[in-house]
């Protein structure tokens, strides 16, 4: 079996998607494949050589099948506009055997009609970079997209130069975002809204169904996955960049690698987007971020969780308030798991705070620090008097907590100029070994921390 496509989306309102088609590329060549989660979704390609295969990714083998684009709109840096899949769109939602609904998205294949000025194509920079952090979010244990190939098409495209052009191939539960409802809440007629929010709790969420207070539920169900989703994101010191609402997934899954990086040093003020100019959506605010996001989610169906606008806006700051100090809690446990101290001390708030001071004050490496503090290596200059804090508390051993190896930026950039000049041995081999990021004896090359030549300070999202 190939594609066993059961579109449900187009059942919606036409206003919610735009019928298209993939722009025609005649030097394509297959430069990523992801065999691994091919076989996940019940794909088979054994019997095709990569140009087939390449056709059955873009499509090209049901000619007689028009695609589709989403319509959705968003807060970008807390301005809201209209937006919608500029560059991206959908081949259609493949069911695998365990019945598992899938999108399957093609980004950079060309224009649509929410390009705007856009050209709808991908640099192939960008797509390197979102299969390898995608992926590598994924073993870490990170709800995310998945990449299932990088195709190159053999066109250039202009961004500040010309670059090579490339397609991604991404896999999702889905791709409603908190601006699709966004964009539905400014829809005229009431009932395209109630199609959205009917099917989306159908979909995601069929055990809502019979609820007595589904809206409700379905809206704590999504605060419980965003904030358990940013304490991984912190966990492993992963900085999103672009937390606009439209990038916010109603699955709970990581999406949209864009300027997206991981830390080096610790900073809990540092931002990669070369436009985050304020500090937006720097890695200490991601949390806060993620709450005003589910506000402006709540906005769009207040009026479904009650009547009385006063008591269902005072319901909603509840739920807010509530996962605020969820967050806060959650996070202690996670801190408290990656310094391997026991979740039931009473001081680890203390423990935690000063780890975190010593470590931005001499701008320690935020993944290698807690590998150093497991593996006693720590500096015994630095953190003299705070081991001997730590040494009189309860302590636990946690596995698979702190990741040996993080795609770096700098490690990126190296394999995205060497892939552009035609050297590919450096991705293939840094591709595998993501797949394992817990596992010691790796590579030193690519654990080391960058030296002050090779930091990469700005990361750009390709359109």
């Amino acid at each position: 079996m190939v594609w066993n496509f059961q579109d449900s989306y187009t059942n919606l309102p036409e206003i919610f998607y735009s019928r298209v088609k993939p722009d025609n590329f005649n030097n394509k060549k297959l430069l990523l494949f992801n065999e691994d989660l091919a076989k996940e979704i019940d794909l088979n390609f054994d019997n095709l050589n990569k140009n087939q295969i390449c056709d059955v990714l873009l499509g090209n083998n049901q000619l007689d099948k028009y695609f589709f684009s989403q319509a959705y709109a968003g807060h970008q840096f807390g301005n809201f506009t209209i937006l919608g899949d500029g560059r991206a769109l959908l081949l259609g939602e493949h069911i695998t055997n365990d019945k598992q609904r899938l999108d399957i998205q093609l980004k950079g294949s060309g224009k649509t009609p929410y390009s705007r000025n856009g050209d709808g194509k991908a640099a192939l920079g960008p797509m390197i970079r979102e299969y390898l952090i995608s992926e590598a979010m994924h073993n870490l244990g990170i709800p995310s997209t998945r990449a299932l190939a990088v195709i190159s098409t053999g066109e250039k495209v202009l961004r500040e130069k010309f670059e090579p052009g490339a397609i991604l191939i991404r896999v999702a539960k889905s791709h409603i975002r908190v601006g699709t409802f966004q964009f539905g809440s400014l829809l005229k007629k009431s009932d395209e809204f109630d199609n959205l929010i009917s099917y989306t709790i159908n979909r995601l969420y069929p055990n809502l169904i019979n609820k007595k207070h589904k809206f409700l539920n379905f809206f704590e169900k999504i605060c419980d996955l965003q904030i358990n989703l940013i304490v991984e994101w912190m966990r492993v010191g992963f900085i999103h960049g672009v937390m606009n609402t439209d990038n916010m997934s109603l699955s709970g899954e990581t999406i949209d690698y864009g300027p997206c990086a991981f830390l080096d040093n610790y900073n809990p003020k540092k931002v990669f987007s070369s436009i985050d100019k304020m500090g937006r959506y720097s890695f200490e605010n991601q949390p806060k971020i993620a709450l005003w996001n589910l506000a402006r989610l709540a906005e769009t169906f207040m009026h479904y969780i009650d009547n009385n606008e006063i008591k269902s806006i005072k319901i909603i700051e509840e739920i807010l308030n509530k996962n605020e100090k969820k967050f806060e809690r959650n996070w202690n446990i996670m801190m408290s798991k990656k310094l391997n101290l026991d979740i039931n001390n009473k001081n680890n708030n203390e423990v935690i705070k000063e780890f975190l001071d010593l470590m931005h004050i001499y701008k320690l490496d935020y993944t290698n620090t807690f590998l150093d503090l497991e593996n006693n290596r720590l500096n015994k200059e630095i953190f003299k008097n705070w081991i001997k804090k730590y040494n009189k508390c309860k302590l636990k051993k946690y596995n698979k907590f702190n990741p040996t190896i993080i795609p770096r930026n700098h490690i990126i950039e190296k394999i995205i100029n060497e892939s552009y000049n035609g050297e590919l041995n450096k991705l293939y081999e840094f591709e595998k070994i993501l797949k394992n990021p817990y596992k010691n004896n790796i590579n030193k090359e690519f654990l080391n921390p960058p030296t002050d030549n090779e930091k990469v300070y700005q990361t750009f999202c390709g359109t």
